[in-house]
């Protein structure tokens, strides 16, 4: 017998996991810790690169953001000027060979938690709601960070990093395994929230709900006391600029901070229970 098959499963619960980035989203206001040491291995290595040629490829793994930074034209073609040959792939092993144990010794220099982060954690898990975590740093970069974290009340349920999955963001696999650790599915039940283009990419690839964050990530660059600094109008534009790229990536929410996410998680389960889906 052949009958036509229409059935669509909708979920209509609630929230059940919010997998939030690291650098730029939970801890290191502006994201500069890579930042930094992007600049200083490219330094080191006689070529100067910009803080936006920096900050272009930033969510990714960072061998792959090193490898992205030596495809770009103009980092090429200094590479170029100063080696008399284009980057290849050696270069690339050998700028992150530098790059790690240096990202190791710096990143808890930037280890503060972002304002809001511990209230909105609390928030959510008053709620029921599991929290999750992924990041493009490695185990070993991820140890002295998340020490640092946990001194200042930050512990979440499952830490996800590059050295666990097969490939980095704009892959779904980070979600996937904070998913399965949390025991938390289906992916729609799943929020995941980050300050990059490719953090978010990656969330819609895995099928969750996506929130950016703009004012304390990579996308405005700014410490929170260069924030509390600079122009109204320069922030002002920056914010913007940051909101409209995170917008365009296809984030479902573009927040200020994670301070504003659990009204996020009032209106998701609002959709859910409409029978939306991200």
């Amino acid at each position: 017998m052949n009958i036509p098959h229409r059935f669509r499963r909708s979920y209509c619960g609630p929230v059940r996991a919010v997998v939030f980035d690291w650098a730029g989203t939970t801890v290191d206001y502006g994201c500069r810790a890579p930042t930094e040491v992007f600049r200083r291995v490219f330094a080191q290595a006689g070529v100067d690169i910009t803080m936006d040629e920096a900050r272009g490829p930033m969510g990714t793994y960072k061998k792959d953001h090193l490898r992205a930074l030596l495809q770009m034209p103009a980092v090429a073609t200094r590479w170029q000027a100063a080696y008399g040959r284009l980057p290849d792939e050696r270069d690339v092993e050998t700028l992150y060979a530098q790059f790690e144990p240096l990202q190791i010794a710096c990143v808890t220099q930037y280890a503060d938690l972002i304002p809001g982060t511990l209230q909105t954690v609390a928030a959510i898990r008053g709620r029921g709601i599991r929290i999750g975590s992924s990041t493009g740093y490695t185990a070993a970069m991820m140890e002295p960070l998340v020490a640092a974290a946990r001194e200042q009340g930050y512990d979440p349920d499952a830490i996800v990093t590059m050295s666990h999955v097969p490939a980095g963001r704009p892959a779904p696999w980070m979600c996937f395994e904070n998913a399965r650790r949390l025991d938390v599915y289906p992916m729609q039940a799943v929020i995941t929230v980050d300050d990059t283009p490719v953090g978010i990419e990656a969330g819609l690839n895995a099928g969750t709900w996506t929130a950016a964050v703009v004012r304390t990530g990579n996308e405005v660059g700014l410490s929170l006391e260069e924030v509390a600094a600079v122009n109204a109008d320069e922030l002002q534009r920056r914010l913007d600029r940051a909101a409209t790229r995170l917008a365009h990536a296809g984030a479902h929410y573009v927040l200020d901070s994670i301070a504003e996410l659990p009204a996020c998680v009032d209106d998701v389960e609002r959709r859910l229970r409409g029978g939306e889906l991200p």
